[in-house]
């Protein structure tokens, strides 16, 4: 494997289309025909819960090929105490530059950076096949859940800093961020600032569908 040389750095205001269109490239027909994950960080950065800080792209020979940001998110426990939790997505490689370790060197970068903010614990949804190896463990190893006692496989949790949980149950509250998504006539009109791409059907979509909809008994 031929590695590039590489700079990590934070994402600033001429870095937001190539950013947009790096995440289009990556997630087109992944998990359903199209994508929104770049009208997703397009409104990202102006909510409440963006950190700025922590918007990171890699770059090699003066091109963005891949790039992660995080949000604030919570957790709240039966008796109403919070904790401060992030969450990062989308979380992006170049499909070019994708199983060649750009990822994981981003990914560990940016908690390096997250603990050095005080961040001590990481949540998000995503495939446990991709997120394991970087330390991520189930929701329910430390009983944390969704309203309603729910334990979706794909909520995975990491401590940046260990022993965080002491087996209190807790419920995830993520960030509203991704509200806009919604308006499937936003995103579209969204998308005409790139250039064409057909939508289709790919097996990821199945897979997608099939971790998104599975959970776990406590």
């Amino acid at each position: 494997m031929n590695r590039k040389n590489y700079i990590i750095r934070n994402e600033n205001k001429n870095d937001y289309f190539a950013v947009e269109n790096l995440t289009r490239e990556s997630f087109w027909n992944l998990s359903f025909p199209g994508c929104n994950e770049h009208y997703f960080i397009h409104v990202m950065r102006d909510h409440k819960d963006f950190i700025p800080e922590l918007a990171l792209v890699m770059e090699a020979d003066g091109e963005i090929i891949a790039n992660i940001m995080y949000l604030k998110s919570k957790l709240i426990d039966e008796n109403g105490n919070e904790k401060e939790t992030i969450s990062f997505g989308p979380v992006c490689v170049h499909p070019k530059y994708q199983r060649m370790g750009y990822g994981k060197i981003l990914i560990e970068h940016s908690f390096e950076k997250a603990k050095e903010m005080g961040f001590d614990t990481v949540i998000i949804f995503g495939n446990p096949d991709n997120y394991v190896a970087r330390g991520f463990k189930s929701c329910i190893r430390f009983n944390v859940c969704l309203d309603g006692g729910y334990f979706p496989a794909p909520l995975l949790v990491k401590e940046l800093k260990e022993n965080q949980f002491d087996g209190r149950r807790w419920f995830y509250h993520e960030s509203d961020a991704s509200a806009p998504c919604a308006d499937e006539e936003a995103v579209e009109n969204f998308d005409k600032n790139f250039p064409p791409k057909e939508k289709g059907w790919q097996p990821s979509q199945e897979e997608f569908f099939i971790h998104s909809h599975s959970g776990l008994n406590a």
